[in-house]
């Protein structure tokens, strides 16, 4: 599994480009400093972090995700998942609904995505 960690403030850099994408990076870097507060050469720093990682691009200046927040979001709860209770779905949800009920449209969608999701 790809290791697409990020801290806190990475995460919101990566949310402007997810909800703005494609971006110029001239325009990336007037939103970063609009909404994070940072200076250009912070923006670029962070960027290429991000790039190394092969989670966005940055070609001809136009910045682009290689990877969907969707995809970032189910790496990070397989990894939870894994980490936490060794790779067990099952013991999840048990953990999960052992002080919170489940409402039925939540029952309902588990449903549905097991009846999709069957081998067979």
């Amino acid at each position: 599994m790809p290791e697409y960690k990020l801290g806190e403030i990475e995460t919101r850099f990566a949310e402007l480009i997810w909800k703005n994408e494609p971006i110029l990076s001239g325009v990336l870097v007037k939103l970063a400093e609009q909404e994070l507060g940072w200076k250009k050469s912070t923006t670029y720093t962070v960027l290429r972090r991000l790039c190394d990682r092969g989670m966005f691009q940055n070609e001809g200046g136009r910045v682009t995700s290689l990877i969907s927040r969707e995809e970032f979001d189910s790496y990070q709860s397989e990894k939870f998942v894994e980490e936490t209770f060794c790779g067990s779905l099952p013991r999840f949800l048990a953990a999960f609904t052992m002080r919170r009920r489940l409402s039925q449209a939540e029952i309902d969608e588990l449903e549905r995505l097991i009846e999709e999701n069957k081998e067979g």
